[in-house]
């Protein structure tokens, strides 16, 4: 029958190597018992200095059973090895070396942080010592000198306090690389929803645009095709064109996903590709005006390619909401920045106060590299957009 799953989990850790925790405390405590033992018993039989007495052997056994939790309870582990070895050495023969019970739980007393009781109880058994060998005749400490064994007490402690600084650096080491693994692990994470949004921005954009003169040309064919057949059939050819554009963007936009590389100049349009843009939303029905101010120069590709997103998201907002006939799109190029205006003369959901998902994205484009976007109705009528870009 085999044993239940918790008494297996125990043995193992009980035979791991080298023990751990109250199991190797507990085989300290046997080890030094076993060998005050035979030390005692070759004094007594071999040496013949004396037999040791029944309380004697109960001190031996209260001295290092205590070291079985000597981590678990170092302060009190140390006091009671501390008068074991204090009866020990008056009232028993022959002497033997219990006082390494004692040394031991010094020692555990500093490693677990109390340096101030083991110097105490050190300081303590110093003087009894003294005390002792002033009154009594039988130097207990053999051949010992007292001062080697104030030394033995400085030195354990100062080791004990050396290990408790060491496995404090140790854990707060292992914390900051948890908390370094941790951090990447959230940058990763970050990285990850940043790009999902951007890559959602850029199917947004351009897919809604195109798909929204799609629809716009489709609805003006249906229109006309019964009485003006060649105004239908110009409809038609704007719909090809602009679906073509569309398995373009998507294509190329779906490529950017499938490569580590940067993305290629025709997944990323810029101001140069304006006219495009402008003249595929005058085949809608929109008039459009380009006017530009300053020096045309190339731009950082991000502001580029995100002032040609930011009018064509604008001119499709114009052409599905606002009821405009005309739109204005300016860009104005400055000594450090490019700004772009989009104006309309329409009176729609366009020129309403609130923002929608279009305006939150263009925002968005603006504000992640440092610019500014206003988005809102004019004074004189209609509808602005007006982004500011570094550049």
């Amino acid at each position: 029958m085999r044993a239940p799953a918790p008494a297996r989990d125990r043995a193992a850790t009980a035979l791991r190597w080298p023990p751990r925790g109250r199991f190797a405390d507990a085989l300290l405590a046997a080890a030094c018992f076993a060998v005050l033992t035979v030390i005692a018993l070759i004094a007594t039989y071999a040496l013949g200095r004396g037999t040791m007495s029944f309380y004697g052997w109960a001190l031996l056994l209260i001295a290092c059973g205590a070291l079985a939790f000597r981590r678990s309870h170092p302060r009190t582990v140390a006091l009671v090895t501390f008068v074991a070895c204090g009866v020990y050495y008056p009232v028993t023969s022959p002497d033997g070396p219990i006082i390494m019970t004692f040394v031991i739980a010094l020692y555990t007393a500093a490693v677990e942080g109390h340096i101030a009781a083991a110097s105490a109880l050190a300081a303590v058994a110093m003087a009894a010592t003294l005390y002792g060998n002033d009154t009594d005749k039988v130097n207990h400490l053999a051949d010992a000198a007292t001062f080697l064994l104030a030394g033995w007490f400085v030195a354990v402690i100062a080791i004990g306090g050396f290990a408790r600084n060491r496995r404090a650096y140790l854990r707060e080491a292992e914390h900051r690389l948890a908390a370094a693994e941790r951090s990447r692990e959230e940058e990763a994470r970050r990285r990850a929803i940043e790009e999902r949004l951007r890559i959602a921005r850029e199917l947004h954009d351009a897919l809604g645009h195109n798909i929204s003169l799609i629809h716009v040309q489709a609805t003006a064919a249906l229109h006309v095709l019964p009485r003006e057949p060649g105004r239908a059939e110009d409809a038609l050819a704007a719909i090809k064109d602009a679906s073509k554009d569309t398995l373009r963007e998507l294509r190329a936009t779906l490529g950017v996903l499938r490569q580590v590389d940067a993305p290629s100049a025709d997944a990323r349009p810029g101001l140069a590709r304006l006219d495009d843009l402008t003249g595929g939303i005058t085949a809608a029905g929109l008039t459009v005006r380009t006017e530009t101010e300053g020096t045309p120069r190339p731009l950082l590709p991000a502001a580029d390619h995100a002032a040609y997103r930011i009018v064509q998201e604008a001119l499709t907002n114009v052409t599905r909401h606002s009821g405009a006939a005309s739109a204005v799109v300016r860009v104005r190029y400055g000594a450090g920045d490019v700004t772009v205006t989009v104006d309309d003369d329409g009176a729609g959901a366009a020129s309403a106060p609130g923002e929608g998902s279009g305006i939150r994205g263009m925002r968005d484009r603006a504000e992640t590299l440092g610019g500014t976007l206003e988005a809102g109705p004019r004074a004189t009528g209609g509808f602005r957009v007006q982004a500011r870009l570094p550049g």
